[in-house]
């Protein structure tokens, strides 16, 4: 019934019959629960455990649809769920957006942090830190998720947003944005929220290239920041994002305290290394893994304890129309001199990913730290291709173990490449983005409207993790 509606489906959106599969296809994982997320296309997944409750926040793209819990028809913003019991998601609230489709409007990027932890709030309450569409970043009151409560707006009037980082143990967010003056749409606005209920500007940061009065071409925008917080010292950037890729690594202290005035060579001084990576590949997220113990070189004088990071490129045009976007993961233990040691990518022929229609390529990876998968175990959002569980503990030699690619459903919507007579559109799935909370549990959601899907490991795969 399922493979009939899909195919039906697809041959009615552009005349272009689309085979897709009639069911999930899996290797090594699970479905544990799911939930529709009222058929909007969703980005950023958070799962946060908010006292004996596990809640799941998730950043959508833009668009509109109809809101079952306030019986509204809603532009696309925050949807706010319950999956203390996985198999079983309770939707409990969604936050409207910035009106707009696609990029132009939603509330993509969403960050949690307790009270508890940041150092000036409320220890009673729990926040949580969103774009609104590509003007705003705004805090909310989440203490009741299901009440959620407009905070403060942090700034404002902007022309680009995206994958912010928050850190909560001292409340420095690195909020991606886009100000006047500075010559690309994205760069970073480094706030203090440690209240968030007060706001501290710190400064602005880029690209020498990307300020004010800068001269020349002004180098690729920024994509997000992951941050190692005060105990690391530093915040590695990602660059690009199906072209012209940097990951940049800069000391956190020299950035925070630093000259702030946005110069050449105050934009040059808190970085400690990059990795330009080619022209035809991006650096969507870079995940640093770091203390890694390898054990190829256990009886070595030296060298057995290495760090690395994970660079996911995006890939950004349906069906294969563009260079291949993967995984490729750096030594950056000589931080000054980062390269390149191996990389990943779905072989297309596995699955003929190129024809089904939609993105073909890899997105992002989880960006939890938490114990759990930590050094072990990556998990990598492939677009048509499902997630893909990555073995990393031989960095030079990752390994699959696992994926999953869920079924289309009657949410699923179409993607199409061509113009007019010769325009084709299939209907295909479109992992987005993935996260995993410390109970193991694997969060992806799509970008094509087909919802949330909860995931565990199962046979050889939940052994490479060190699950019993």
């Amino acid at each position: 019934m399922r493979a009939a509606f899909a195919a039906a489906l697809a041959l009615g959106a552009c005349g272009a019959l689309a085979q897709a599969p009639a069911g999930p296809e899996k290797s090594n994982m699970e479905l544990v629960g799911s939930d529709a997320l009222q058929g909007r296309s969703a980005y950023q997944p958070v799962v946060q455990k908010q006292g004996k409750r596990w809640i799941l926040y998730v950043g959508h793209h833009g668009g509109r649809s109809m809101n079952p819990l306030s019986g509204q028809d809603e532009y696309n913003g925050t949807s706010i769920l319950d999956v203390t019991d996985p198999a079983k998601p309770v939707p409990l609230a969604h936050i409207p957006g910035e009106p707009g489709a696609g990029e132009s409007g939603g509330a993509q990027m969403v960050r949690v942090c307790d009270g508890a932890t940041l150092p000036h709030a409320d220890k009673s309450k729990v926040y949580m830190l969103r774009t609104f569409g590509n003007s705003a970043h705004e805090i909310w009151d989440v203490t009741d998720p299901a009440k959620p409560r407009l905070l403060t707006n942090v700034v404002n009037k902007l022309k680009g947003t995206h994958k912010n980082w928050w850190e909560c143990d001292t409340g420095i967010a690195y909020l991606v944005s886009g100000v006047g003056g500075w010559r690309t749409r994205r760069m970073t606005l480094v706030y203090d929220l440690s209240d968030p209920a007060r706001p501290r500007f710190i400064r602005e940061f880029g690209l020498p290239g990307q300020q004010a009065g800068a001269k020349g071409e002004s180098p690729t925008e920024l994509h997000g920041p992951i941050s190692t917080g005060p105990k690391g010292n530093r915040v590695y950037f990602g660059y690009g994002t199906d072209k012209a890729g940097i990951l940049q690594i800069v000391d956190r202290d020299k950035l925070l305290n630093g000259p702030k005035e946005p110069t050449d060579a105050n934009l040059r001084y808190p970085e400690v290394g990059r990795l330009e990576l080619p022209p035809t590949n991006g650096a969507h997220t870079t995940f640093p893994v770091l203390g890694m113990d390898v054990a190829e070189f256990a009886k070595d004088a030296g060298g057995s304890k290495r760090d690395f990071a994970v660079i996911v490129d995006e890939s950004l045009v349906n069906e294969c129309q563009e260079p291949r976007q993967m995984v490729w993961i750096a030594d950056i233990t000589a931080e000054s001199k980062p390269f390149n040691i191996s990389s990943y990518t779905v072989p297309e022929a596995s699955g003929n990913f190129c024809s089904r229609g939609g993105r073909f390529g890899s997105h992002s990876s989880n960006e939890s730290m938490a114990p759990v998968y930590y050094k072990r175990v990556v998990f990598i959002a492939f677009f048509n291709a499902g997630v893909r569980a990555l073995d990393i503990r031989d960095p030079y030699h990752p390994k699959e173990i696992g994926y999953y690619i869920p079924a289309v459903s009657e949410k699923t919507d179409k993607r199409c490449v061509g113009t007019g007579a010769a325009e084709r559109c299939k209907v295909a799935i479109q992992t987005n983005n993935v996260e995993v909370d410390e109970r193991g549990y694997i969060y992806i959601v799509d970008r094509a409207n087909t919802g949330l899907h909860i995931l565990q490991l199962t046979g050889e795969a939940r052994k490479a993790a060190n699950f019993p």
